[in-house]
């Protein structure tokens, strides 16, 4: 199967174009889209028209997929898809009406994070409603060499609970979680500074979303290095911004990347469907040293 590329930004994206992937691609081109995946970190599939069933069955390629904690919001038929929505159905919301609209890396407080997220869009508003992604290796890649010796060997939490309780203080669409939901998203400790396995790059995995502390530090100085590494990755330097066109499957590494929805006036649609694909436990430089 042929298709065509350009680069979307100088650090990260890149849009696919001439593909049909209601048609599963062949060996050697799903090998091409898997590469050009590690290496931007976000591929944008142009003008998919495929039904949800063929969503899932191009994202279970990349992996096992998970099903989101958010139960409420998972596509009838289909607990691999979660809505995320703005819209109101009977005067109840349809999809996760706030998802993203912080700086986050999807499903970083499971032990085993997210390998990658793929976002349809089903319906969009005519302006605003922008994704923004920041490649962390680069951000990684930018610190001074002091602040990369002083957080290579630290941990830190990541929580969901935490960030639902946030987010439910804000907005009365949230969902609170059941007890069983929660104890299925316990607190997690992973490295600040994480081995890419597919290409070997070191990149930042903090974010403002679900981190909470810092293992090896007090809360003063844990809270004071995070909004410092917050500050830094979030720099525009660091940034693609995504203007969704129609149809567009937008599929990112949450191993390389963290991401925030800008959103949109509540009075304009904006509903999509995500599939997400299973990582792996991230590994440190320690880890790596050790091993």
């Amino acid at each position: 199967m042929s298709f065509t590329t350009r680069p979307l930004s100088e650090l990260l994206g890149v849009e696919i174009s001439g593909l049909d992937l209601a048609t599963p691609p062949d060996d050697a081109t799903f090998a091409r889209i898997k590469s050009l995946f590690e290496s931007h970190s976000v591929a944008v599939f142009r003008d998919q028209r495929f039904t949800p069933e063929q969503h899932i069955a191009f994202s279970r390629r990349f992996g096992e997929l998970e099903i989101h904690v958010q139960h409420h919001f998972h596509l009838a038929g289909h607990p691999e898809i979660l809505i995320v929505s703005n819209e109101m159905r009977d005067g109840k919301p349809l999809g996760l009406a706030d998802a993203g609209r912080y700086w986050h890396s999807d499903l970083s407080y499971k032990a085993e994070p997210s390998l990658g997220s793929l976002l349809h869009a089903q319906t969009l508003p005519p302006v605003e409603g922008d994704t923004l992604f920041v490649s962390m290796a680069a951000a990684y890649d930018a610190l001074d060499d002091a602040t990369k010796a002083q957080i290579e060997g630290l941990t830190a939490v990541h929580d969901y609970s935490a960030r639902n309780v946030a987010q439910q203080a804000k907005s009365s669409l949230r969902p609170g979680l059941t007890a069983d939901q929660a104890r299925t998203v316990p607190p997690v400790t992973h490295p600040v500074v994480r081995i890419h396995p597919a290409t070997g790059r070191k990149a930042l995995f903090v974010n403002e979303g679900f981190t909470t502390h810092v293992n090896e530090l007090e809360r003063p100085q844990s809270d004071a290095l995070l909004r410092r590494l917050f500050a830094h990755m979030t720099q525009p330097q660091f940034q693609y911004r995504h203007r969704w066109q129609a149809h567009d499957l937008v599929f990112w590494d949450n191993r390389a990347t963290i991401h925030l929805a800008t959103g949109c006036p509540p009075h304009l649609a904006r509903t999509l469907y995500r599939t997400t694909v299973k990582g792996d436990r991230p590994i440190g430089p320690r880890d790596r040293a050790a091993a």
